[in-house]
């Protein structure tokens, strides 16, 4: 405002020093600062300030942040030895600053450290593992990296070894997904909440109820996307709005304001889409509380799939949202007579085991679980390429049983 009304009176030949000294005075600057802000306005035609070029933080910065549990000195040596240009190590404090009291979280650095940890595990095992035994029951070392033996539940089988992949679904090299009346039943309840909007599959961990999911979600009705959106280790409402735009997968960096961010987000839900939310049971009240302003904005299409071990405990603490929920489904655990016709569509290996030592396998150490059945069934593949004159017997299986769970 200055400015523009110092150019006036200059274009008007009444501009004097006078006029200069006093728009200094109100300004809090000196004249001659007032003089170079008139000469600007003059060659370039501008009368605000010159926008400073804004400091960001790559994804790769706040990743060495997060493993130096913080440490903004240790970022800033980090870009040292990196070269290149460096902002000083106030300006990194600055943005650090910026950025978290805009949304952004900080990973803890014990969680990114385990995470790294368990990769490395994982790789690891995926390095041992089997395509399936051979003819007499000996394994044989395939050249090509199979997938990992994860943690993951056996879900009638599908087609073909090239057809029965799931996105998201890590089982023991040779696994076929198998069809479970569990996993019909979770089909039935997501495809029903697709009309209502709203379902909530729960039971103890290791049950399946992820993959039983995942199956249920493998071909959605044209016109639909899926997303799976997950729960950050102690979330809080700027980490749950941080999970659910990146699970989006949206253009851009994330937002430095929570309405921005929330309008990005309402835009990309505007179609017909299922958001899934696994691990639920760890959303605190805030956090459910933002998936239902989700739910309720009225721009948004989406269907809201609860998924975990305790969720409906979690949702019970928001009696508004569990109110909307119009599909409820436990998976419970692998009937007696069940386990050993699952496990042999789940995968050759178990063909060969006479069914009385199924059943004892179910009774002594799987208790139904599908995940300690894919997690023993990992463990008979290396124990069958580490010994060439390895037997499935109980004897091999009752040293197994030890690797999968510790006595309690």
């Amino acid at each position: 405002m200055l400015v523009a009304r110092l150019l006036e009176l200059d274009a008007a030949g009444a501009l004097t020093t006078a006029h200069v000294r006093a728009g200094a005075q109100v300004g809090g600057v000196t004249a001659r600062t007032v003089w170079r802000w008139l000469e600007a306005a003059r060659t370039e035609g501008r009368v605000e300030r010159r926008r400073r070029a804004r400091l960001e933080l790559s994804d790769q910065a706040w990743e060495v942040l997060a493993q130096a549990g913080g440490n903004v000195a240790a970022l800033h040596r980090h870009l040292k030895r990196a070269g290149g240009e460096v902002p000083s190590l106030a300006s990194l404090y600055r943005v650090v600053h910026r950025d978290l009291e805009a949304g952004r979280v900080l990973p803890d650095r014990a969680v990114v450290l385990r995470e790294q940890e368990e990769q490395q595990t994982r790789e690891a095992l995926a390095d041992l593992a089997l395509a399936g035994p051979c003819e007499g029951g000996v394994g044989k070392t395939t050249a090509r990296r199979p997938l990992r033996p994860a943690p993951a539940a056996a879900i009638e089988s599908l087609p073909s070894a090239k057809g029965s992949a799931v996105a998201g679904v890590v089982s023991p090299a040779g696994a076929r997904l198998v069809r479970t009346s569990s996993v019909r039943a979770v089909a039935e309840a997501v495809g029903q909440a697709m009309a209502v909007q709203g379902a909530g599959v729960f039971g103890d961990p290791g049950r399946g109820k992820t993959v039983a999911v995942r199956m249920a979600l493998h071909a959605v009705p044209p016109g639909w996307k899926v997303t799976w959106v997950p729960v950050p280790v102690r979330p809080s409402m700027a980490g749950m709005r941080r999970a659910v735009f990146d699970a989006l997968a949206l253009p851009g960096r994330f937002p430095h304001t929570s309405a921005l961010a929330d309008a990005a987000i309402a835009g990309a839900l505007s179609e017909a889409r299922v958001l899934v939310v696994d691990e639920a049971q760890r959303l605190p009240v805030p956090c459910l509380e933002y998936l239902q302003s989700l739910w309720d904005h009225p721009d948004t299409r989406i269907t809201l799939v609860l998924c975990g071990a305790g969720s409906e405990r979690a949702l019970a603490r928001l009696p508004h949202l569990a109110s909307r929920i119009g599909a409820w489904q436990e998976v419970p655990r692998l009937a007696g007579g069940e386990a050993a016709d699952v496990m042999t569509g789940f995968h050759p290996l178990w063909r060969t085991v006479p069914a009385p030592d199924l059943k004892w396998i179910d009774q002594s150490c799987a208790h139904g679980t599908l995940r300690t059945w894919a997690a023993l069934t990992a463990h008979l593949q290396n124990a069958l390429l580490t010994t060439a004159d390895a037997a499935v017997d109980r004897a091999l299986l009752g040293r197994l049983f030890q690797r999968v769970a510790p006595p309690l």
